[in-house]
């Protein structure tokens, strides 16, 4: 069920193309809100909306803000735009979309000759936290001659302009492009799954590497199989169908005060060990021997380092490149000071495709 309530706008604290933060009235409390502005048209102060609070009503951390479905104010507006594929199917908020693999679409005849992506490098992580990191350090050791392009995945946000990072990312140019896949929208090109997204990163955006992770929010339940993150396994196996190098990012962590989640996370555990049938380059960050020591031992009980190649890799640059490129990233509220390894990881993977690649 969803829980809806009216509002009023009082405030516009943030504009962007594609999305509108603002400040509402409803029933007599100002709370914040969520405006996607090619789903329910733009807004201004004073107009009339209808909202979707059921994450904040639940103190939900995913979803967690309030959402407009409707502007009674203007509550009509037209599309003119090409494309027949609909995203959000059967829901209230379908959207239609203009997907590479349509006739209609300019790159259609180009996605149909593309079968492979010749050993290109595809960056895989769990959490969107994750996609900066690789993203700069991967451009930092290529000397930024890399075109990296960014496949948002629906498991987790569906629309690409929730995420600030990616608009961060493409500013400073450490992506050339954005792909959003399945039931996910708002990229530069639209695909309707992840086989065609990633030929079409290759083959359309041109990417000499590839990033792969859902957008902000991932879905966890504590239990072995029940979280979003599964997907990192199936996307390692449609990597290599398609003749790339798949590059894992394992989640590390030794500040989250879960035990699921200490050292190897159980997420990494679980898609690697379990639902990968193929394999990929999992890069291990150098920490000190303790922690390597619990690393390499859940590596081996895991039977991650009898199906994968694993790698460690001196990444302890991360930092300084995060500084370099002005990115101040947080994973679960916690920066790289408050969660080294994590950030180490991710960077090793960036340090990892890298070095896949010569110009």
């Amino acid at each position: 069920m969803i829980r809806i309530r009216r509002g009023s706008v009082l405030k516009i604290i943030s504009y962007r193309s594609e999305l509108t933060e603002v400040l509402v009235d409803i029933n007599g409390n100002e709370q914040k809100a969520i405006n996607y502005n090619h789903l329910t048209g733009t807004v201004k102060i004073g107009d009339q909306v209808i909202l979707n609070t059921t994450a904040v009503y639940k103190n939900l951390g995913t979803g967690g803000t309030h959402f407009i479905m409707a502007n009674m104010s203007s509550p009509e507006h037209d599309i003119d735009e090409a494309g027949h594929i609909m995203k959000l199917r059967y829901t209230p908020n379908q959207v239609k979309v203009l997907a590479v693999e349509e006739q209609e679409s300019p790159y259609s005849k180009m996605l149909k000759n593309i079968k492979s992506l010749n050993q290109t490098p595809v960056i895989i992580g769990t959490l969107h936290s994750m996609l900066p990191v690789a993203a700069a350090t991967a451009h930092q050791y290529t000397e930024g001659k890399a075109k990296i392009v960014y496949i948002m995945t629906d498991g987790a946000a569906l629309p690409i302009a929730l995420s600030k990072i990616v608009n961060e990312l493409k500013e400073k140019k450490l992506l050339s492009a954005t792909v959003t896949c399945g039931h996910a929208f708002g990229g530069d090109y639209e695909t309707v799954n992840i086989y065609t997204a990633l030929l079409a990163a290759k083959g359309v955006a041109n990417a000499d590497i590839i990033i792969v992770t859902m957008g902000p929010g991932i879905v966890g339940t504590g239990t072995e199989f029940g979280f979003t993150g599964v997907e990192q396994g199936e996307i390692i196996n449609a990597v290599n169908i398609l003749s790339g190098k798949p590059v894992a990012i394992p989640r590390i962590s030794f500040a989250d005060p879960r035990e699921r989640h200490r050292g190897i996370s159980h997420h990494t555990l679980t898609a690697l060990g379990k639902i990968a049938l193929s394999s990929s380059l999992v890069c291990i960050p150098k920490l000190n021997s303790d922690l390597d020591m619990i690393i390499q031992k859940q590596l081996v009980d895991s039977g991650i380092k009898q199906k994968h190649v694993i790698k460690t890799i001196d990444s302890s640059s991360t930092s300084a490149i995060l500084k370099h490129y002005g990115l101040k990233v947080k994973t679960m509220g916690r920066g790289i000071e408050d969660d080294p390894a994590f950030f180490l990881a991710c960077g090793a993977a960036g340090i990892g495709a890298a070095e896949m690649i010569s110009f």
